[in-house]
């Protein structure tokens, strides 16, 4: 899995940095991906990404209904409709997001030419079962309702043993691809293969926890348990925790002692206050390091590896 920082911002844009949203690309999938939150603009910021094309999008999930998180995501649905070989998507977000974009679409008489599934999580936790993985969805802690989702991937299938499969006399060919879906091969003498026997054991799937707008709770904590990789919002520097507070928000120290609870392997902190230019982020970073050493700032266009942290910066 790549996480792609599309935006980084708090509140409004600004030039260094528009407003959050978060794409999630799955490159074994054919770079397949999912968006998380999509503030005003994130179809422009798509733009520049041709890796990410629309027809490739196959879910959103929204954290609240706050509009820096939101108000880009009915221009991008229908721009979605322009977009030969687009199928069916579906959003998933709290309650409201329904009425929300059904009252867009019918002041502005949209007409979608695809499938739009839009499902509401009401439940404080909520399990949605993607096949090649499983999403995990929570209350947080803000002024409105929020959520945030940890996404698990399946175990991965163990390596082919290839020197003893070609001791067996089965050389590579599709044969293999049935062994690693599963499923016994007979060779020509008779003998059957099974995948155990040429099989290493399975490895784990890789985990990314993309929290939204929250105060430190238990459940940012619990949805960070022993992540790859945590994206935490950092919207004001240390030591204006309790302006943090009022506002529902967190400090960039309080997101590094989620990560270091949690026992998460690394730390994105984003959703910077538009007060904090890229020196002053870095600064707050490098102080952070204190608490959580491994936690690395987002701007406008970074990409990390799920499982091996940044691949630019």
């Amino acid at each position: 899995m790549k996480l792609i920082l599309l935006g980084t911002g708090a509140g409004r844009p600004t030039l260094e940095r528009n407003v959050t949203s978060i794409a999630l690309q799955f490159p074994e999938r054919r770079n397949r991906f999912w968006l998380f939150d999509a503030g005003e603009g994130t179809q422009h910021q798509l733009l520049g990404r041709k890796e990410l094309k629309l027809s490739k999008l196959e879910a959103v999930f929204i954290t609240h209904l706050h509009g820096d998180h939101l108000y880009g995501l009915p221009g991008l649905l229908t721009s979605r409709s322009f977009i030969e070989g687009a199928g069916k998507l579906t959003v998933y977000g709290p309650a409201g997001i329904s009425a929300y974009l059904e009252g867009i679409f019918a002041a502005s008489e949209v007409r979608l030419d695809y499938e739009l599934e839009i499902v509401e999580l009401e439940d404080e936790r909520t399990e949605l079962d993607a096949g090649f993985c499983r999403i995990v969805a929570m209350e947080l802690d803000h002024r409105i309702r929020c959520l945030g989702y940890r996404i698990v991937e399946s175990p991965r299938c163990g390596a082919l043993d290839t020197e003893k499969l070609a001791r067996l006399g089965l050389p590579p060919g599709p044969e293999y691809g049935l062994l690693k879906r599963g499923e016994s091969v007979t060779l020509a003498d008779g003998t059957t293969v099974r995948p155990g026997d040429v099989l290493a054991d399975p490895t784990p799937g890789a985990t990314v926890t993309i929290l939204g707008d929250t105060a430190p709770c238990g459940n940012a904590f619990e949805l960070g348990r022993e992540a790859d990789l945590l994206v935490h919002e950092a919207t004001f520097a240390a030591g204006l925790e309790e302006k943090a507070a009022a506002y529902g928000h967190s400090t960039i120290a309080q997101a590094c002692g989620i990560a270091l609870k949690s026992e998460a392997k690394r730390l994105v902190v984003t959703h910077f206050s538009a007060r904090y230019a890229k020196e002053d982020v870095r600064r707050m970073v490098e102080e952070a390091r204190s608490i959580f050493p491994e936690v690395y700032a987002a701007h406008d266009g970074a990409e990390f590896d799920v499982r091996t942290g940044f691949i630019n910066n």
